[in-house]
């Protein structure tokens, strides 16, 4: 069985993630400029705030995670008092001493595909704040612990584990986004995984992107009407049924430009395009660059401080 969120994630992860562990002492103020994919911070020590620019200060604790799926800008301050005196950027001190309070963070950044995303994160805020609480997310904690071990005290094969170990990060985050959704809501991705009729429709997109779908086709597949699903699809992913369809297949082909070698031409046939003149167009629609040129222009990711 086709996984959505897993395929959905794998569609748009680009370049290797970055992450690393940070150690400030009050008073301290730390600025995180936009950056060109998703970053996250956990609280390991000791407590800070997160102040967005025009936005609402939000309070962190121990244990507690955020995510900005859009690389959004902000600072992390120790007290709301606090100047921002650093911008985050390579080569800077991990630990900076000093007589107050000692707080611990766990940086990170993925990468992700340009131009176009999935509207599964098209759909979270800004800020995703996931509040430690007892029982509650334990896999992302689980997931932070283990994380957390590899980067404080490298052993043989943390090079492989570290980023494998944010990918898995990553994943559980959005999950646990979706299911605190899921509680309270019955629309949006939330919703879309939890209607048997919108999941399967999802899947077999997901599964043969290069199939010339049909909405009679993909309602035959959900076992409902062609205006139930019409309706139930939309009111949950946001889009109709066959503009969904168009965009996983520029998805999959940006993937595949991204992470083959091969000719363009079989990159339009696996996505459901004979000709690969269409195929341009319609990519360029997209992505505003030609196929070669978006995976020339791929090859060469964005450094991004954490």
């Amino acid at each position: 069985m086709v996984d959505i969120l897993s395929e959905a994630v794998v569609a748009i992860r680009t370049g290797n993630p970055t992450s690393g562990m940070f150690v400030r002492h009050a008073p301290w103020g730390r600025r995180y400029p936009v950056v060109p994919g998703a970053g996250f911070h956990v609280v390991l020590e000791g407590s800070c705030w997160l102040v967005p620019p025009g936005g609402a200060p939000m309070a962190l604790g121990v244990g507690d995670v955020v995510f900005m799926p859009r690389g959004a800008d902000h600072s992390l301050v120790d007290s709301l008092g606090s100047s921002v005196t650093e911008t985050a950027q390579p080569g800077e001190p991990r630990e900076i001493s000093g007589p107050g309070v000692r707080t611990a963070l766990l940086c990170g950044a993925y990468g992700l595909g340009r131009q176009q995303s999935h509207p599964l994160l098209g759909e979270l805020p800004e800020f995703v704040h996931l509040p430690a609480r007892l029982g509650r997310h334990a896999a992302l904690r689980g997931a932070v612990d283990l994380l957390v071990a590899e980067i404080a005290e490298p052993r043989p094969g943390s090079d492989a584990a570290v980023p494998a170990l944010l990918d898995t990060l990553l994943l559980f985050i959005l999950r646990a986004w979706l299911d605190d959704q899921a509680r309270d809501h019955t629309t949006g991705w939330a919703g879309a995984l939890a209607d048997p009729a919108v999941a399967a429709a999802l899947r077999a997109v997901h599964d043969d992107p290069a199939r010339s779908w049909t909405v009679p086709d993909l309602s035959d597949v959900a076992g409902v009407s062609r205006a139930t699903l019409a309706r139930r699809f939309t009111a949950t992913v946001g889009e109709p049924p066959l503009t969904y369809v168009t965009r996983w297949r520029m998805l999959t082909a940006a993937r595949l430009l991204r992470e083959t070698d091969g000719p363009i031409g079989v990159v339009a046939r696996k996505v459901g395009y004979s000709s690969e003149f269409a195929f341009a167009k319609a990519f360029k629609r997209e992505y505003g660059l030609a196929p070669g040129q978006y995976r020339r222009a791929e090859d060469k990711p964005p450094l991004v401080a954490v």
